[in-house]
């Protein structure tokens, strides 16, 4: 990899604190970059705009995605942004350039009657039982991402407010908050012992950590057997948790914070789950 690129992903880690999980996107989002620079031979220092359209041809001759463009497109912006704040080049010619128009996908999630299938399926005469419920339970109570889950330490914990602390992206911190189920289930848990002497709330059967890998598995087994007709992941559960705050008429703004979403855009995609269950029960309670 070229040398300034090495410097700007150790600068994102370094001051900006951006995830592994973000830095590992833009080194292969930029690999690709660099890749096609030194196929088509042209000094990366030194681009113009026929350079840069040459590449949005060959992005779009690989049937990617927008999304996947868009990102693309921001990560190469950025990294030319730190080499004209570190006076390498004389302008960033990717600022010129528009995202393409990205496509609106809107998030799958649970019913409540698909959600309690989920649940009611746990088995929870073992250790491991209860800790998928806890886990299923604490995804559903606070909307965490994840990685966020699997990060939770039992120092996080405030019993008697029932809130969490998370360290969410960019190391911003949140406080979420849990109610009657996931207490009861979070007594039991801690009960078994199962976490003994691990600083951590998650563990896998080495008592070891959870990871993301390790947690996505245990929710496709969870489910793999319930015929749902909603595909499910880790992830569901979290856009579970936000429809359903607004569908019970929670306002943006609080869910936003709740799911520690930056921009309230972000949010903005579960307004329009929340309009297609309004307009549902405006047509089946509306008899003219």
């Amino acid at each position: 990899m070229i040398k300034e690129v090495d410097n700007y992903l150790n600068y994102l880690n370094r001051e900006l604190n951006f995830s592994f999980n973000t830095i590992d996107s833009y080194r292969k989002d930029l690999a690709d970059f660099f890749c096609f620079v030194k196929k088509r031979k042209i000094d990366y220092l030194k681009l113009d705009r026929y350079d840069v359209r040459e590449y949005l041809k060959y992005l779009d001759e690989k049937k990617l995605k927008n999304s996947t463009i868009a990102r693309r497109i921001s990560a190469i912006r950025s990294f030319y942004n730190y080499l004209l704040n570190n006076k390498i080049v004389s302008n960033n010619i990717f600022n010129n350039i528009r995202n393409p128009k990205l496509e609106k996908r809107l998030p799958n999630y649970l019913s409540y009657e698909e959600l309690a299938k989920i649940l009611d399926s746990i088995d929870i005469s073992s250790d491991i039982g209860l800790r998928n419920r806890l886990l299923i339970e604490m995804f559903y109570a606070t909307g965490c991402r994840v990685s966020e889950l699997i990060n939770i330490k039992m120092v996080d914990i405030n019993k008697s407010n029932r809130t969490i602390k998370i360290m969410g992206k960019g190391s911003k911190e949140r406080i979420v908050y849990y109610g009657d189920y996931a207490a009861d289930y979070l007594e039991k848990y801690l009960a078994s012992g199962f976490n003994k002497n691990s600083g951590y709330l998650f563990l896998n059967d080495k008592k070891e950590k959870l990871t993301v890998q390790e947690v996505e598995a245990i929710v496709h087994k969870l489910v793999l057997d319930l015929s749902l007709k909603t595909h499910v992941t880790p992830h569901t559960l979290r856009h579970t948790f936000a429809t359903h705050l607004l569908n019970n008429g929670a306002d943006i703004k609080s869910v936003q914070e709740l799911l520690g979403h930056a921009s309230l855009n972000t949010t903005g995609i579960y307004t329009h789950i929340s309009s297609d269950r309004l307009k549902e029960v405006y047509l089946k309670t509306f008899d003219r």
